[in-house]
């Protein structure tokens, strides 16, 4: 299992820190939520702070795009070459189009699907995927408790992705704990997010730990 830091919960007031002590204690990305105030009821951080995390970080970025205008904000952060780059499939017109934009620039391209998002949506670009992003809360807000439905989507979307031969990774989001890991592992995700369970511990090494089963 490959842990994602969402840096959402970190102190930012000791951000550089914050980084280094998650990438330090074994982190294998830092999972950054780019909110615009519009698609998400928050507003986060933009490409100044993103380039900033870049220069800390000791692991690659996963940038999670929570925003209106998937268009615009994709253009705004290709320059800073994050390993994933995901957008939300709920609001892209064109998603092949974004999809091809995203590889051409060097780096993966990851869709989101928030909770009441059918994966049906995904049944035709499947194969051009790097990763699917599945939301295991409403985005928006770090801190809120997994939704137990999530482990049938990702079961079934591990499912579809072993049946066509896609080559993506299944990343979760949301409440992810020491506590449910097993159940998500075994459903069948990649990669977890986890934000509060790792910077609200008395031991980032521990949490992570307890999150690479």
């Amino acid at each position: 299992m490959y842990v994602a830091a969402s840096i959402l919960s970190a102190d930012f007031g000791r951000l550089n820190d914050e980084i280094n002590a998650v990438c330090d204690a074994g982190a294998d990305l830092i999972h950054i939520d780019v909110m615009d105030g519009h698609f998400v009821p928050n507003l986060t951080i933009g490409p100044c702070v993103l380039n900033a995390i870049q220069k800390a970080a000791k692991v690659p970025l996963d940038v999670h795009l929570m925003v209106e205008d998937v268009d615009f904000f994709i253009d705004l952060f290709l320059p800073l070459k994050p390993k994933f780059l995901s957008f939300h499939i709920e609001r892209a017109t064109h998603p092949l189009r974004l999809i091809e934009k995203i590889r051409k620039a060097g780096i993966n391209p990851a869709i989101v699907l928030n909770p009441h998002t059918n994966l049906n949506t995904l049944e035709y670009i499947l194969s051009e995927l790097d990763m699917v992003l599945l939301m295991s809360v409403n985005p928006g807000f770090g801190g809120q408790k997994f939704i137990t439905s999530a482990l049938e989507k990702i079961a079934n979307l591990r499912e579809m992705i072993d049946k066509s031969g896609a080559k993506c990774l299944i990343e979760v989001d949301g409440g992810i704990t020491g506590a449910n890991i097993a159940e998500i592992e075994l459903a069948g995700a990649d990669v977890v997010v986890a934000g509060s369970f790792i910077f609200g511990s008395q031991s980032y090494t521990q949490a992570i730990k307890a999150l690479k089963i």
